[in-house]
């Protein structure tokens, strides 16, 4: 699988603000198997920050962020 491309779960978060997309992410992570990956769709400003933190304190990876102009796309691999 190209984890550029295709993700194993998707999670829209366009429309909702701090902390939602993070709780939700977290929610969504937690139900992935280790090394599945997470796309998330988020328009919150804060949410790369909130986002990139979250799973490097959690042990996860950030495999990429991708602005689309009125959002971005960021896809989350799923550590240990």
């Amino acid at each position: 699988m190209d984890a550029a491309k295709s993700a194993d779960e998707s999670l829209d978060c366009i429309g909702l603000f701090c902390p939602e997309p993070l709780f939700q992410t977290r929610e969504a992570v937690d139900g992935l198997d280790v090394g599945q990956v997470l796309e998330v769709l988020a328009d919150d400003p804060a949410a790369e920050e909130d986002l990139t933190r979250f799973a490097k304190r959690a042990g996860h990876e950030v495999v990429s962020v991708e602005d689309r102009g009125d959002h971005k796309r960021f896809l989350i691999r799923k550590g240990n």
